[in-house]
């Protein structure tokens, strides 16, 4: 929980400097994509579960 708590204030304090700066945001802009980074780590977890009964070729 420690290291979120600190991505997130690290996050926070990179976007005030951004901001700041009248710089574009260093993410993705909109929340669809917020929501494609966090399907692509769903999918590596998954497939980190998964994986050892699938065929030797996606291992």
């Amino acid at each position: 929980m420690k290291e979120v708590i600190i991505a997130l204030l690290t996050g926070f304090i990179v976007g005030l400097v951004f901001a700041g700066f009248k710089l574009p945001i260093p993410a993705p802009p909109a929340f669809a994509g917020v929501a494609g980074i966090i399907g692509i780590y769903l999918g590596f977890k998954v497939m980190g579960w998964v994986g050892p009964m699938l065929p030797e070729i996606f291992k």
